[in-house]
């Protein structure tokens, strides 16, 4: 009994035998720099030099999440709500920002748009993602179609993968293990099982990232039931980097992520065999070339989707996206910064038959950096679209900083337009079609402020104002035999509300992070959108290599359809209390214990679909 209650640490010590006298490197111990901000100028600039209050997710964040999804840490953000992070694994996800949806939050992986031109929305399905193969995220909310073009309506989700950053050879092995149940059937069975392995090797000019990662899910049952759904993803990708010299480098990528997800009928609603697989296949090159004070850059990408369901009502879509960005950043002198640039995309998907469409964009964007305090970031884009003509979009966005001893006392404004052209699906899909549909056209008022004392303390609030036109919805034509289609709504749309967020340090390595959300609409807030959520996290480093973290989450009640009756009900809001713990042994091993809903919540987040009890998850990192 000895030696096997002994072996756990005779590993740990072989493991970091090499490490010797070496501090430890990969600590849950930062140190505090000037935030720098890129999404909503795409300039590196300070923080307080940002007229948007930029939420920022770093590797530091991620790693104290370790064994939850990218769609999970996100949904601790204010102003966001992804609705089916706290289902079955293969839940669809809808995001909703300010009172929008899906179809309005764009996502950006390495500077390129992505989206599926097949899908009711046109969205990118963040399932895809591997959190362990992701080095950071930022999220812009409100308006910025100026710079990133249609979908980018209410936020944009900026992601970024790793890259070889170290000369030599390097090994990163992650791996996870948890459970997978209800709140009613608390069995403990390991049913959710987790694998990364990224590798990198660089020399000289030339970098190389290789990675591949595996889930696979299983316990769950999609709607309420006793037949369990099972859920893989695998995924892999690879970059390759060559700097010719210090002003051109090139970049080259390729990525493929496959789902694999069993499903339930919807209606009505039953346990059932259904089958849904979605692979996706992207290629991406991109180049650089700097000159004094300024670069050229081009990114180009071609993406592949090809979704099938097995089910009652079969159906497969295979859309092809290219993408085409060419940009030029210009400084004049310290204070003025310009980007003047072109973006085309082109979206086809076949249904019954293949359809397309295309943009081609013309942008430009400056951002005044005031030595007075005065900042304003500004911008214009023209859409052309091969269906729609052309249409105007712009954003205004001003801010004034005092300098406040260490900090800064920041008030920000801004105005901006988007333009959505309705998507192929909604146009010709075989669910709901209407080649009539009208864009929609949405315009955001923010204005607030931000408030930071010292690098340990910082408090901001939003206030938001968003309009839509001829906004699209799904509607029902016939009661009596439930045929519905989408359609431009006559009645303008309206949301407003506030986001509040504070990130303070209470004492050394004890730090308290909280945002409240509140989102009102006079005409009534969209499906399964909450009027109300709170996100509050306090985490505290222990002698510098161990992260204990409890977070804490409240959702108010929200409007859903209850497709047995086809009425709305209300759902009842709930709380949430998760735990993180993670150590790092040495500079090359890390552990982490979460357990997940830890007083087992029962709740409700899609009428009559489950929902995740308390759950555990055990993993470790290690690295070579």
């Amino acid at each position: 009994m000895k030696n096997y209650l002994l072996w756990p640490t005779a590993v740990t010590v072989l493991l970091c035998a090499n490490v010797g006298a070496q501090q430890v490197q990969d600590s849950t111990k930062t140190v505090q720099l000037d935030e720098v901000v890129v999404s909503d100028s795409r300039f590196q600039l300070k923080r307080e030099n940002s007229g948007k209050t930029i939420i920022t997710i770093s590797q530091q964040e991620l790693k104290q999440n370790q064994g939850r999804s990218v769609a999970e840490i996100i949904n601790t953000k204010s102003g966001i709500e992804i609705n089916g992070t706290r289902s079955f694994a293969g839940q669809n996800l809808s995001t909703y920002v300010r009172g929008g949806n899906n179809r309005q939050v764009l996502v950006i992986i390495d500077g390129i748009q992505v989206s599926d031109p097949s899908g009711t929305s046109a969205e990118y399905d963040l399932r895809l993602l591997n959190t362990d193969q992701i080095e950071s995220i930022e999220i812009l909310k409100g308006a910025a179609s100026t710079l990133y073009g249609n979908s980018a309506a209410t936020a944009v989700i900026n992601i970024t993968t790793k890259k070889t950053s170290k000369e030599g050879l390097a090994l990163d092995v992650i791996s996870s293990m948890g459970t997978n149940q209800t709140e009613a059937d608390q069995n403990y069975n390991l049913s959710d099982f987790s694998n990364t392995v990224n590798l990198t090797a660089k020399q000289g000019k030339l970098s190389i990232l290789a990675s591949g990662g595996h889930q696979y899910t299983d316990g769950l049952s999609a709607a309420i039931g006793t037949e369990s759904d099972e859920f893989s993803r695998i995924d892999g990708n690879i970059k390759l980097g060559y700097r010719f010299s210090d002003r051109f480098e090139i970049n080259a990528s390729a990525f493929y992520n496959k789902l694999n997800s069993d499903y339930d009928n919807g209606f009505p609603i039953e346990d059932a065999d259904f089958h849904f697989t979605s692979e996706q296949s992207r290629f991406g090159l991109s180049s650089s070339y700097g000159y004094e004070n300024g670069s050229i850059n081009v990114n180009t990408a071609f993406n592949q989707i090809d979704r099938v369901f097995e089910s009652t009502f079969p159906a497969s879509y295979d859309s092809q996206s290219y993408i085409v960005d060419v940009f030029n950043k210009y400084t004049f002198s310290e204070n003025i910064h310009t980007i003047v640039g072109l973006n085309y995309i082109d979206n086809q998907t076949l249904f019954s038959e293949e359809y397309d469409s295309n943009t081609v964009d013309p942008y430009l964007n400056a951002v005044y950096v005031g030595n007075q305090g005065i900042n304003v970031n500004a911008g214009l884009r023209l859409n052309n679209h091969s269906n729609y003509g052309s249409n105007f979009i712009y954003n205004i966005n001003p801010s004034y900083r005092f300098d406040i001893n260490d900090g800064y006392l920041k008030f920000m404004g801004s105005y901006a337009t988007s333009y959505i052209a309705p998507n192929l699906s909604q146009l010709y899909g075989p669910f709901g079609a209407n080649p009539d549909l009208n864009p929609e056209e949405d315009s955001t008022l923010e204005g607030g402020f931000e408030f930071k004392v010292s690098d340990v303390f910082i408090i901001n609030a939003i206030y938001f104002n968003r309009t839509e036109d001829n906004r699209i919805a799904y509607v029902t034509i016939d009661p009596n035999t439930f045929e519905s289609q989408y359609r431009n709504l006559a009645d303008t749309a309206h949301f407003d509300g506030v986001e509040v967020g504070l990130d303070t340090e209470l004492a050394e390595g004890l730090t308290f992070d909280t945002n409240y959300t509140y989102t009102n609409s006079k005409e009534g807030l969209a499906l399964r959108v909450p009027k109300s959520k709170i996100n509050a996290t306090l985490g505290y480093v222990i002698k510098e290599d161990t992260f204990v973290g409890l977070s804490y989450q409240y959702v108010s009640d929200r409007t859903d359809t209850d497709f047995a009756t086809f009425s709305d009900v209300t759902l009842d809001s709930f709380s949430l209390a998760n735990l993180q713990l993670r150590h790092q042994f040495c500079t090359n091993l890390s552990a982490f214990l979460a357990v997940d809903n830890i007083l087992n919540e029962e709740y409700t987040e899609v009428v009559s679909f489950t929902t995740k009890g308390r759950n555990v998850r055990l993993g470790f990192k290690l690295s070579l």
